[in-house]
């Protein structure tokens, strides 16, 4: 009999669907990978402009310099006390659009609340550099609203507009359905604030104030990628639940659906309308069947892999690699999966155009790929 998720899927996802999970060897794709460092339950990194350092956060709380070419860390102190539990802990860090200026970075953690509550939060501190580097004037400027119970779907990435305008925050739903499509809680959203937090001038729903005037798209599940094209446009991947991972181009006022509709089912077995039965709500690029479980996405725009400029470039814990992916427009196809052979958490483009990936758990690896050869 056939399977009723993949009889509902459009040809392209069931194509797919047949694909083997298993991607390519990365010698066969033209990858050399050397192992740099370890890492405790590493979440995100950032490279600092005009240094030869990054920044990379641990979910138990540690925020970790580490000096390219080296497999030097450092503590980072005046780091925030999380709440480290779940899918819960310290999550993302950028660095400010004027860094070389000012020192600031951006940083999200799970941030507990009254009875048993909790939510993301983003802020922003200077760095001070030096052998005893530490966060200076750690001050959060924005807040998940409401606080609820669970661990789930903080997303709580972060992305600068090119022009380094406008801060963009991804807001899971926390695993709470319905706050998705709620206009009065800043949950399963896409967030677009100036840098000091507060409502970007502009935003869709001003008009209606409080957390709304936060918000930028709405209907959103587990956002874990968030993203600039070399065109300007932002971009989202995000986590179905029993299938439909999916991306999508992310606009001005539009719904993105969830929980009313989506590619995959839920976790009982309970069917969920498929996205095409609303073409009144904003469509994904692509979704997959099964699913890829997504770490984090990039866009490359480096010289070390030409023939990757312009192209999405996926971590994917479920696939266990990097999933590289073509933006025509508003479309987008799978071109390759790369086998790294464990899940992967974060990737990050380095100066020089070459990539780093951060592997997820414990023990693990920070490795380097450069072209073969």
């Amino acid at each position: 009999m056939t399977n009723p998720i993949l009889r509902s899927l459009s040809p392209l996802a069931l194509l797919l669907a047949s694909c083997s999970a298993k991607g390519a060897d990365p010698a066969e794709a033209g990858i050399a990978i050397t192992d740099v460092a370890t890492f405790d339950e590493p979440w995100a990194m950032t490279f600092l402009p005009g240094t030869d350092k990054a920044l990379i956060t641990e979910k138990k709380g540690k925020l970790k310099l580490w000096t390219e070419g080296t497999s030097k860390t450092v503590d980072v102190s005046g780091s925030p006390t999380v709440d480290y539990g779940g899918q819960g802990g310290f999550g993302d860090v950028v660095a400010a659009p004027d860094f070389a200026q000012s020192g600031m970075v951006y940083l999200s953690w799970a941030e507990a609340g009254a009875n048993d509550t909790r939510g993301a939060v983003v802020a922003r501190a200077k760095l001070v550099m030096g052998d005893a580097p530490r966060l200076e004037g750690l001050s959060v400027i924005w807040r998940q609203f409401p606080k609820v119970t669970g661990r789930g779907h903080y997303s709580h990435r972060i992305a600068f507009s090119p022009d380094g305008q406008y801060l963009f925050i991804s807001s899971g739903e926390r695993q709470k359905f319905t706050p998705a499509q709620d206009l009065n809680a800043n949950l399963g959203k896409v967030i677009r604030l100036l840098p000091d937090g507060t409502p970007a001038p502009g935003n869709p729903f001003e008009s209606k104030g409080g957390v709304a005037a936060q918000i930028w798209s709405w209907g959103h599940r587990n956002l874990l990628g968030l993203a600039f094209s070399p065109d300007g446009r932002l971009w989202d991947i995000e986590h179905g639940p029993a299938g439909g991972d999916e991306i999508n181009h992310v606009e001005p006022g539009k719904n993105y659906g969830w929980p009313l509709v989506s590619d995959g089912d839920h976790y009982d077995g309970k069917p969920i309308p498929r996205n095409k039965t609303r073409p009144d709500l904003a469509q994904p690029a692509i979704s997959w069947n099964p699913v890829i479980a997504p770490g984090d996405m990039i866009f490359y725009t480096g010289r070390a892999f030409p023939q990757w400029q312009g192209q999405a470039l996926i971590a994917a814990l479920g696939a266990g690699g990097i999933v590289r992916v073509k933006i025509d427009g508003e479309k987008a196809t799978e071109l390759e999966r790369i086998d790294l052979g464990n899940r992967i958490r974060e990737i990050e483009q380095a100066p020089d155009g070459t990539l780093y990936v951060l592997e997820d758990g414990e023990g693990a690896k920070l490795r380097h790929l450069v072209p073969k050869g």
